[in-house]
């Protein structure tokens, strides 16, 4: 009966290991959907970007910057989301061209997570 037992513990190890990397995977902030889309091709100069994650962030922790292609990055200020997996901007007066946004999250319980997309900005 002891060898059959010791013959579990490594399948058990196992189990362990695979459930502590599943809850650290779901711990990190993943962006699941935005606005514009990347890839997005969009008319006028008034852009309102929205960033929506699979869990909370903590938005005063959190960054949105924005550079036409090729340039420096500028810091976005952030909008009242309402939503705790929200982060929100507006942009007026966005001219023709391709763009870069970045985005950086915290998430509630300390893991940042970071991305871009890109979209271009046509004449109205």
């Amino acid at each position: 009966m002891a060898g059959r037992a010791l013959r579990l513990v490594p399948a058990a190890l196992c189990l362990v290991w695979l459930l502590a990397a599943a809850t650290a995977a779901r711990a990190h902030a993943i962006l699941v959907a935005s606005q514009p889309e990347e890839n997005a091709e969009l008319a006028g100069t008034e852009i309102d970007f929205r960033l929506e994650f699979n869990s909370r962030i903590d938005a005063s922790r959190s960054s949105l910057q924005l550079a036409r292609d090729g340039g420096q990055p500028e810091a976005l200020a952030l909008g009242q989301a309402g939503e705790p997996n929200l982060l929100v901007a507006k942009v007026r007066e966005l001219g023709p061209g391709a763009y870069r946004l970045r985005w950086q999250v915290l998430s509630i319980d300390g893991h940042v997570s970071r991305g871009d997309l890109s979209f271009r900005v046509r004449t109205p």
